[in-house]
């Protein structure tokens, strides 16, 4: 047993508290990698929720499911998978190694901030909802929704991670964005999927983002699918790309 697994349960919290205490301070204080993940979402929503959507609170209800899971894909893909990019290209990883802290601390502080982000993006959208929007949800749905986004943050953690693990410092924003647009879009994040194209909506449920995106929607009462599929898919997804990336990160590290 190593010096820090002997160490007071405590004292390991303490070192995992930390490291995730960090490694958001560190996001928040980078603003072109904090500002998008949090005004994008509110963005849209006022475009869509608010300025489209008129007196029309359905729509704004809608909007809001749809925009709360387009905006928990950024922080996982972003924060999580160009965070991980950078540190191993600039050899943090190999550092970490070599330090007295849990094996486990680096990956779980970067989850840790990718949920914070998810929560603080959950707020600004509740915020833009209620105030401007007009909308109205139960106290259970207001949770429903926010367990939805904190589920939806692992999958984009995991596949960002995988970016992270095998894409430059350069190429994984390119990378990232190139998988959080077009899914989004694909997903019938932007657009209802009953508006697009016959195979398009086939192929949909290919698409991580399109589970969340069901699954906020069921959340807010726009959608009468079962909850038990998507929180299933979600997890599944989370635990094969996990995988992969870390595979790709003992061989290459």
């Amino acid at each position: 047993m190593s010096a820090v697994q002997s160490l007071p349960l405590p004292h390991l919290l303490r070192i995992y508290a930390l490291d995730a205490y960090y490694e958001f301070l560190r996001v928040l204080r980078t603003p072109g990698a904090a500002l998008p993940m949090l005004v994008f979402p509110a963005m849209f929503y006022l475009l869509f929720g608010v300025v489209f959507a008129g007196r029309n609170a359905q729509q704004a209800v809608y909007v809001l499911g749809s925009m709360a899971a387009f905006g928990v894909m950024s922080p996982g893909l972003f924060g999580f998978g160009i965070g991980v990019a950078v540190d191993r290209e600039r050899g943090v990883l190999t550092l970490k190694r070599a330090l007295p802290v849990p094996p486990a601390a680096y990956l779980l502080a970067k989850m840790a901030m990718a949920l914070l982000f998810a929560l603080l993006i959950f707020v600004i959208l509740a915020l833009l909802a209620v105030v401007l929007g007009g909308v109205r949800l139960a106290p259970l749905q207001w949770l429903g929704l926010l367990g939805a986004m904190l589920l939806g943050v692992l999958p984009f953690c995991a596949i960002g991670l995988l970016i992270g693990s095998r894409a430059s410092a350069q190429a994984a924003p390119a990378i990232a964005n190139l998988i959080y647009l077009p899914m989004s879009f694909l997903s019938g994040l932007w657009v209802p999927l009953s508006a697009m194209p016959h195979l398009l909506q086939r192929v949909a449920p290919l698409w991580p983002a399109w589970y969340l995106g069901e699954l906020s929607l069921r959340a807010v009462g726009m959608a009468r699918a079962p909850m038990w599929p998507p929180i299933a898919a979600l997890l599944l997804f989370t635990a094969v790309f996990f995988a992969l990336a870390v595979r790709r990160l003992r061989r290459s590290g």
